[in-house]
């Protein structure tokens, strides 16, 4: 492949199928064989999940009963049943994973702890980084961004609903445009 550290995003609604919500299992297990494909070739891998299948922190914000940063928090909890999601079906394959937080919930999952990580992904774990950045409104792209420039990423693969990061929402602007390149 020629990577030998990548960060893969992808949306929560991957997760849901056809369905629109929840956590479909033949997908979930699915992704899991693209990322155990990815390791069995000798890349080490993070990987940052949505949590739009379940509720979306600005969606659940609207109409002015649930603030703002409460409901991005409730996204971030979201985001965080995916990847607990995800290393269940990861183990499932045989994969050696972990799941790390941004938030402290630790009979769940361990804190996000930058050495840990790098620990994980150089004993080949698969490390899968939940809450987001843990702030209020920021995006798991923003997260994905910012912990695959933490963890030394030769890349981001980004699975998602979009096809490139844009200036703004293509599907709420007519006159996004897609970014070429970023540095």
């Amino acid at each position: 492949m020629g990577y030998k550290r990548v960060l893969v995003k992808f949306s929560g609604e991957a997760l849901s199928g056809n369905s629109g919500f929840g956590i479909d299992v033949k997908i979930l297990e699915y992704i899991a064989g693209e990322i155990r494909t990815l390791v069995d070739n000798g890349v080490e891998v993070g990987i940052v999940i949505g949590g739009g299948n379940i509720i979306r922190g600005v969606s659940a914000a609207q109409g002015g009963i649930i603030r703002r940063t409460s409901g991005d928090y409730m996204g971030m909890l979201a985001t965080v049943i995916n990847a607990v999601a995800m290393q269940e079906a990861l183990e499932y394959l045989g994969v050696d994973v972990r799941v790390q937080s941004a938030i402290e919930i630790k009979e769940v999952c361990e804190s996000y702890i930058y050495r840990r990580a790098i620990r994980h992904l150089e004993k080949g774990r698969v490390v899968v980084f939940g809450s987001g950045t843990g702030n209020p409104f920021f995006t798991t792209d923003s997260a994905a961004t910012l912990r695959a420039v933490e963890i030394g990423a030769d890349v981001i693969i980004k699975a998602t609903k979009v096809d490139g990061v844009y200036d703004k929402d293509p599907h709420k602007f007519s006159d996004a445009k897609m970014l070429e390149s970023i540095s």
